[in-house]
């Protein structure tokens, strides 16, 4: 497993996030709540550059037993990566696909070491 120094932690903010090549592969890395995760920018769905997509947050529908109709709240903000192509959607902090337990993003170990960003492929 190589270690890739890819930024200055200070050049990536809260809620932001950046495309680099390594080895060959887009990697994306993302840093929420003061914390980094990295992910190889391939959508599980139909191969689109994941990583090219919205940070935002999803729609929820929630539903009272017995009461008609159902309400709708905006949630997870900042922490949704929506694909480009066809809007599948991920937790950023997990990879976990929040349409289908079946796919989740291909994560790689990331960390701060000496103030810079070091991601493991």
């Amino acid at each position: 497993m190589a270690e890739h120094r890819v930024a200055a932690a200070e050049e990536l903010a809260d809620g932001e996030h950046m495309v680099v090549e390594l080895e060959g592969l887009d990697i994306g890395v993302f840093r929420v709540d003061g914390e980094y995760h990295a992910y190889t920018s391939w959508c599980p769905h139909q191969g689109g550059p994941i990583c090219e997509g919205s940070l935002m947050g999803t729609t929820e529908a929630t539903h009272e037993r017995g009461e008609p109709g159902f309400t709708l709240s905006w949630v997870k903000e900042g922490e949704v990566l929506r694909c480009p192509w066809h809007a599948w959607e991920f937790d950023v902090l997990s990879g976990e696909c929040l349409h289908d337990d079946d796919y989740r993003l291909l994560s790689h170990s990331v960390r701060v070491e000496d103030g810079d960003v070091v991601v493991s492929i």
